[in-house]
């Protein structure tokens, strides 16, 4: 039956909500193109995906709001895990999409369909703009297939991870000043207290993965 669960069944690829982002300046045009540059983005473009990319951890907790939402972000399949952007690889975290001129745009892929695209949406505008106020740069794009590379490769490149679980997710969401700043004080308290209620619920459970891996060999 239809689900909005992130990752309703094992060994497949899970359920994404992906954002397509474009920002448009005073002038009404894209402000994301610049047909001078090789790959006609603009300098506000490279800034926008720099915010995304150093607030998606802490947006994570809204972006994956289930304990579910961390096995379709597991290494190996469609979403991603790796903190990337690139024109190329769609596998990227951060994808620039194909079409640009007036039709440039970013696609965020880490988001599942269990998230508040309410929520979602504000956070991607405020962290896209925090880069382009602070005129953050961009990290280099990733062009070679993410899932050819190991775990020590990716780090020797300085390529940073998503959390790995809701409990991490809740830990950056607290570090990120914007996070705060952006949903307010009440609505961060609460969010967080039910997000741990949550995690601590799931965390006394014990799965048919652990009987079947652990009762007759431990």
């Amino acid at each position: 039956y239809a689900t909005f669960m992130p990752k309703p069944l094992f060994g497949r690829a899970g359920s994404g909500m992906h954002v397509n982002m474009s920002l448009r300046g005073k002038d009404g045009k894209n402000a994301f193109f610049d047909e001078n540059d090789p790959l006609q983005l603009s300098k506000a473009a490279y800034s926008f995906i720099a915010g995304i990319m150093e607030h998606v951890k802490g947006m994570a907790a809204v972006t994956n709001p289930l304990v579910n939402s961390y096995k379709r972000l597991a290494p190996g399949f469609e979403a991603p895990s790796d903190i990337t952007w690139s024109s190329k690889q769609r596998t990227a975290l951060v994808r620039v999409q194909t079409q640009r001129d007036e039709g440039a745009r970013l696609e965020l892929r880490s988001p599942d369909s269990s998230a508040n695209p309410y929520l979602v949406f504000a956070l991607c505008l405020a962290a896209g703009l925090d880069g382009i106020e602070k005129n953050l740069q961009a990290p280099k794009e990733l062009k070679e297939n993410i899932r050819k590379l190991s775990r020590e490769e990716k780090e020797n490149a300085g390529i940073d991870t998503l959390p790995e679980n809701l409990s991490e997710a809740l830990e950056e969401f607290q570090k990120d000043p914007l996070m705060r700043a952006v949903l307010g004080d009440t609505f961060t308290k609460c969010y967080v207290k039910a997000k741990r209620k949550e995690w601590e619920s799931y965390m006394e459970q014990v799965s048919e993965w652990e009987i079947e891996q652990y009762l007759y060999r431990v």
